[in-house]
């Protein structure tokens, strides 16, 4: 551009010149033609060679003439040369400003809080938070979401299904206090689930969200509608999570849900993509695996949150008595790599009434006719339960569990009351490795002391090691490939044998897990 404006002024000074001269030979040839006369002129001129001066002169006019034409023409190619190369500049300006927009947007969502296949604790997200897997770029939520419904909403749904084999050759084919991988020599379908999400928008102006989670399989059976605490199990015996939010906006945003949900008391959940192993913990089985009421939780800052819970009671959808147990709980994360779960709940599991069928003519849904219990137990349950998970680096992962919990019968001892307690106490340990994208390993060890046989009913110390191996076939579909051993110092296990029990259990499991919807991290 610089060259070409130098060529410009160049010419347009020749031709300036040319012009100047051009005029000044026209006066001299006028001046000429009036005071001599035409033919004397033409014979003086031709005696005196003014004829070779005069073309001299017109020659050279000439040839400013030309310069004359060719700079205007080249100053108008110069000219729309530069237009046509200013306007090819202000597109590529266009586009590289276009270009830095897109890579900013990338940057930002580079830094927004991601959501890992296994979440650590994120203090300002409404529940608390459960561990998490480590996992490349491409794992099993790093996929971008998949526009399934309007307004951020999701469907997604999963398949989960294994096979399993016990050494023991239990009568029956039932592997013993296992949640999940319940039957050994057995195809089986572990869930099939399907979950939607309309999460809340504050920044969109939409306070408000629910979710529905629908299950069906052999987890139902654990999971859901036990007699033992519920009154009419088959109401709800789908219906996994079901519940209404609304971000009250107070300080940082108070969010409240209200319906049916999965507890995070203790380190793992319930859909198997987001565990570290196929089979579920002793935990996990004897904990509680969901609450109805209200849900609380209120980000403090970015590395405190606070949960509050008023239930109607563990895994009761409908409640047996009038107490409403509470929770309350701490997310914490230190450092990014660090978070840490602390709760304690406080609750009353004992019923004050008992089905009845002998309520007269009375109008009454099925399962609403009760006989009252008195005196009815008031011995109290308290839990405390805290899990950590520390992500030592991208590809190595460690978890760690304790719980303990007391209950009694009654309060207060009285003649045919006891208040002695029993006592649930013990911990986990979780590591993982991953290899790569596709391939991961990881191990749990646990310890769980059973005094007064409040989990498997018998007073014992049950132990367990497990080792998976995972394997992701693609964005959706996993298989795990797992060996388990229980053990106890008492003989507790069913063998073929009717009335022979084992100290041991040892299993082998091969699992697949299928999914598919727009939810991103946990479900």
């Amino acid at each position: 551009m610089e060259t070409a404006s130098v060529g410009i002024k160049f010419l347009a000074v020749v031709t300036f010149a040319g012009i100047v001269f051009l005029l000044w030979v026209l006066y001299h040839f006028i001046q000429e033609s009036r005071y001599t006369k035409m033919r004397t002129s033409v014979r003086a001129t031709l005696a005196t060679g003014g004829i070779r001066n005069t073309g001299k002169y017109l020659a050279l006019t000439l040839v400013f003439v030309g310069l004359f034409f060719i700079s205007t023409e080249v100053i108008a190619q110069t000219s729309s040369q530069s237009s046509s190369e200013t306007e090819t500049l202000q597109q590529q300006l266009i586009s590289l400003k276009h270009q830095l927009e897109i890579i900013q947007g990338e940057l930002d969502k580079l830094n927004a809080p991601e959501s890992p296949a296994h979440p650590v604790a994120t203090p300002v997200a409404s529940e608390p938070t459960r561990p998490a897997e480590t996992k490349d770029a491409d794992s099993h939520s790093g996929r971008p979401a998949i526009p399934v419904l309007p307004a951020g909403s999701t469907l997604n749904v999963t398949v989960d299904g294994y096979y399993g084999y016990n050494f023991n050759h239990p009568i029956g084919r039932v592997n013993s206090i296992r949640a999940y991988d319940i039957l050994s020599n057995s195809f089986s379908l572990n869930q099939a689930a399907a979950i939607f999400e309309l999460p809340t928008d504050v920044e969109s102006g939409r306070r408000y969200g629910l979710r529905l989670d629908l299950q069906y399989g052999q987890a139902t059976g654990t999971l859901q509608g036990n007699p033992a605490n519920e009154g009419r199990p088959d109401i709800y015996r789908n219906i996994f999570q079901a519940y209404g939010r609304y971000v009250v906006p107070v300080g940082k945003g108070l969010t409240v849900d209200f319906g049916k949900w999965a507890s995070s008391l203790g380190y793992e959940s319930n859909y198997t993509k987001d565990q570290l192993n196929y089979s579920r913990s002793f935990y996990f089985y004897y904990l509680p695996f969901y609450h109805t009421g209200l849900r609380m939780n209120y980000p403090v800052n970015d590395k405190i949150a606070v949960n509050y819970w008023l239930t109607n009671g563990t895994q009761q959808t409908e409640p047996f008595n009038s107490f409403r147990d509470q929770m309350i709980g701490l997310a914490i994360t230190p450092r990014k790599t660090i978070t840490w779960n602390v709760n304690y709940y406080y609750g009353q599991e004992h019923p004050d009434v008992n089905p009845s069928s002998n309520c007269g003519s009375a109008p009454l849904q099925p399962g609403l006719c009760f006989t009252p219990i008195n005196p009815a137990p008031d011995g109290r349950t308290h839990i405390i339960d805290s899990y950590v998970t520390w992500q030592a680096k991208p590809k190595l992962l460690f978890g760690l569990e304790g719980d303990y919990v007391i209950q009694r019968q009654w309060r207060t001892a009285g003649p045919g009351h006891s208040s002695a307690p029993s006592h649930v106490v013990g911990g986990a340990v979780y590591a993982q490795y991953q290899f790569n994208s596709r391939a991961s390993l990881a191990g749990r060890s646990e310890y769980l002391s059973d005094r007064g046989g409040l989990f498997s009913g018998t007073t014992q110390a049950l132990k367990e090691a497990t080792g998976t191996f995972e394997y992701k076939f693609g964005d959706g579909f996993i298989a795990m490939a797992e060996y388990r051993r229980d053990w106890s110092n008492q003989a507790f296990f069913p063998t073929g044998t009717e009335g022979l029990l084992k100290r041991h259990q040892d299993t082998a499991t091969i699992g697949l897990v299928w999914w598919y919807g727009g939810k991103q991290g946990n479900w």
